[in-house]
């Protein structure tokens, strides 16, 4: 999980620089510029991170407001252009709903990883669920909300934004096609409108990165499956403070080290290019997890079989058939990367029970079967 998160969250780093600066009309900018620009931003979401859970939540409901309009209206007009075939788009065909793409170029297996990941870290109530009221129903139901939300969210946008220029123009901008397309709607001032949604969902990203990643190591640490220390909560600010300096400071140098060290880029990359294989494992793990701890309830009504049994064994065997068939298909290198990533997860573990004695390992393993809630 750690792993996931923080590589996750470097990974929309990096862009910091090249989005910010693209608002303001600029298409160019040195290393150092983009580093001062990533770092600034990470050290002020890291400062709201710690200051506390309100402001943090504020704050993200502030820039998904300003996102997510832009991103709907853009998304809107978009469709409106393809569906009135203007010159230039591409008309909607069966091929925009074929599970290898259109023309065949696609990867049905690409797509689910690459969904995967995008869902990922939207079901980051759970991780805050202390600092929440009714902590017991609203992270769970917010979860779900969000997921649902998303669904809607994201198939619009692609949708609408796919067909308005060619399939060949949209995969030479790849790295910036949100913001060409924008330019190909409506000329440069659109194009600074989806700069700027791009920007935020960046900034955004990173301030969850680091709230979210804090409170899975002060959950870690309480336990002592991490030294005790970042399991400290501020009494001022009343927020895991070592957690959330610990994760800002990891994100900011792998930051650093992937934009200075030239060497060890493609190397970092191929670990930024299995954070979606990761954050399936996560899921698989927290699927299994589910029914062995809820064994003794998973029989006890049909309604039980279905939500502690059937679903979590379902999206752990179809997670698995993605993750096999992704590794399959995977670069040596990234295959390499994964397997580096187990073995210190392994080291952890055995240095945590072995070492730290964590009481984490005497948890009992089964729900009470008494309890329904």
């Amino acid at each position: 999980m750690i792993a996931g998160y923080v590589i996750g969250t470097v990974a929309e780093v990096v862009v910091l620089g090249p989005s910010v600066l693209a608002v303001f009309g600029s298409g160019s900018g040195s290393t150092w510029a983009y580093i001062e620009i990533a770092t600034g931003v990470s050290v002020v979401m890291l400062v709201i991170a710690v200051v506390g859970i309100r402001i943090t939540a504020r704050t993200q409901i502030g820039m998904a407001l300003v996102e997510y309009v832009i991103l709907v209206g853009f998304s809107v007009a978009g469709l409106i252009v393809v569906l009135e075939r203007h010159p230039g788009t591409f008309p909607v065909t069966r091929g925009w709903l074929s599970l290898s793409g259109i023309g065949g170029h696609g990867s049905m297996v690409a797509g689910l990883l690459i969904a995967v990941y995008v869902y990922s870290a939207w079901d980051g109530t759970v991780y805050v669920n202390e600092e929440v009221k009714h902590r017991r129903i609203n992270p769970g139901r917010a979860a779900i909300w969000a997921v649902a939300l998303l669904t809607i969210l994201y198939t619009l946008a692609q949708v609408g934004l796919q067909g308005v220029v060619s399939p060949a123009r949209l995969q030479a901008h790849a790295s910036t096609a949100l913001v060409y397309v924008a330019a190909a709607l409506g000329g440069s001032g659109w194009a600074r409108a989806m700069a700027l949604a791009v920007a935020l969902s960046v900034i955004a990203t990173t301030g969850t990165g680091i709230v979210l990643t804090a409170r899975i190591v002060y959950g870690m640490a309480s336990y002592r499956t991490l030294p005790p220390f970042l399991s400290k909560v501020s009494l001022r600010f009343s927020t895991p403070v070592a957690a959330s300096i610990t994760a800002g400071f990891l994100i900011i140098a792998l930051t650093w080290v992937y934009m200075l060290a030239t060497s060890v880029q493609n190397v970092f990359a191929d670990v930024v290019a299995v954070a979606g294989l990761l954050f399936s494992v996560f899921y698989i793990m927290t699927a299994l997890a589910t029914i062995v701890y809820y064994r003794r309830r998973v029989l006890t009504s049909a309604w039980e079989s279905v939500v502690l049994g059937v679903l979590p064994l379902s999206a752990a065997a179809f997670l698995g058939w993605i993750l096999t068939r992704s590794l399959q298909t995977a670069p040596p290198g990234q295959r390499w990367s994964v397997a580096a990533i187990v073995v210190v997860g392994l080291v952890l573990m055995l240095v945590a029970r072995f070492l730290l004695r964590s009481p984490f390992f005497q948890i009992p393993r089964e729900s009470d079967p008494a309890r329904k809630h």
